[in-house]
């Protein structure tokens, strides 16, 4: 009887997302994981990861292939705690998540009342993942694999992308689509740009807790002048 409760309340993990996990992590699992402070649950890899367990092959594969869907990074839960506390910056509005991942920050809009919400993400497997943890959370999404192809929108928010310095030439890219920009980031020091101004710091964790320094916790918030 517990086993048959268990299973109503996590329904079994996706099959697709569980092959393009085994093909970076073998024998890993997917759990459907409600985040703190939040009404938003996704499709994660267990809290308790056994890297005592991986190989160095596999560790390889982990950083340079990373399955960023398979966490909820800082500063993608800092944004979607923040769009549900604060649901004006998007209401009625049309969206867009870029750099989705698994699809949080995108999922918070809409239930913050977004009209429309299009997850933009350049990896197929993260927008399976949005597509998965859209129906765990019973709310419609839209997607699309290149912010090229996007039309214009009312607010373009993006979580956790400025990581690589290759990524920094999209803040001026995201003025093409958008007069309204919101950026969050826990990564980058000394964050400086013309059209950008900080205004909020939120402190969070990447779920599942990855144990990150202390530093990587606070989570700093930017939006366009």
């Amino acid at each position: 009887m517990v086993g048959m409760s268990r299973t109503f309340q996590f329904p079994q993990a996706p099959e697709h997302l569980l092959q393009a996990l085994h093909d970076v992590i073998p024998g890993s699992e997917l759990q459907a994981q409600q985040l703190p402070e939040t009404p938003i649950a996704l499709w994660l890899i267990p809290p308790v990861f056994p890297t005592d367990r991986l190989d160095d092959e596999v560790i390889r594969r982990i950083w340079n292939d990373t399955p960023y869907w398979i966490f909820c990074w800082a500063s993608g839960l800092a944004m979607a705690q923040w769009l549900l506390a604060e649901p004006h910056h998007v209401k009625d509005k049309v969206v867009l998540d870029f750099g989705a991942g698994s699809g949080v920050v995108a999922i918070a809009a809409k239930m913050a009342g977004a009209k429309r919400v299009i997850c933009c993400d350049i990896d197929q497997v993260s927008l399976a993942a949005c597509r998965e943890n859209a129906a765990l959370n019973q709310v419609e999404l839209e997607y699309l694999d290149d912010l090229y192809k996007a039309e214009q929108v009312d607010v373009l928010l993006a979580a956790d992308v400025l990581y690589d310095q290759c990524n920094r030439f999209f803040l001026d890219e995201f003025l093409k689509f958008a007069p309204e920009v919101w950026v969050a980031d826990s990564r980058v020091k000394n964050f400086s740009h013309p059209h950008y101004q900080k205004l909020d710091e939120r402190s969070a964790t990447t779920w599942p807790d990855l144990d990150e320094a202390k530093e990587f916790r606070n989570v700093s918030f930017y939006k366009t002048l």
